[in-house]
């Protein structure tokens, strides 16, 4: 990807997107997974506005398991996308209700 100043809003988004999925992966094994651990610490760091800074174990769990599509134990790039699209739909209904 391009480290020009002169690209747009969509590809800096998905710069940043690949850049923040690797800066937590790979800590707890897979360079190219999340460990549950690792999606916590992405969770609460990256998204704590959205997800609160929460303990609740219960509630990583839970997300863990959903976004694991695949059930292999960890959460690919692929299904770590599918959470950031599905949160950003989420944001957009929730800023753009009349």
């Amino acid at each position: 990807i391009s480290t020009t100043n002169n690209i747009g809003y969509i590809q800096k988004a998905m710069a940043m997107l690949i850049a923040a999925f690797h800066k937590y992966s790979g800590k707890e094994g897979d360079k190219t997974t999340l460990a549950k651990g690792e999606l916590k610490d992405l969770l609460t760091a990256e998204l704590g506005d959205i997800f609160g800074k929460s303990n609740d174990k219960a509630a990583v769990d839970k997300i863990f398991k959903d976004l694991d599509a695949n059930a292999d134990g960890t959460v690919d790039f692929q299904e770590y996308v599918t959470l950031v699209a599905c949160i950003t739909m989420l944001c957009n209904e929730f800023f753009t209700k009349k």
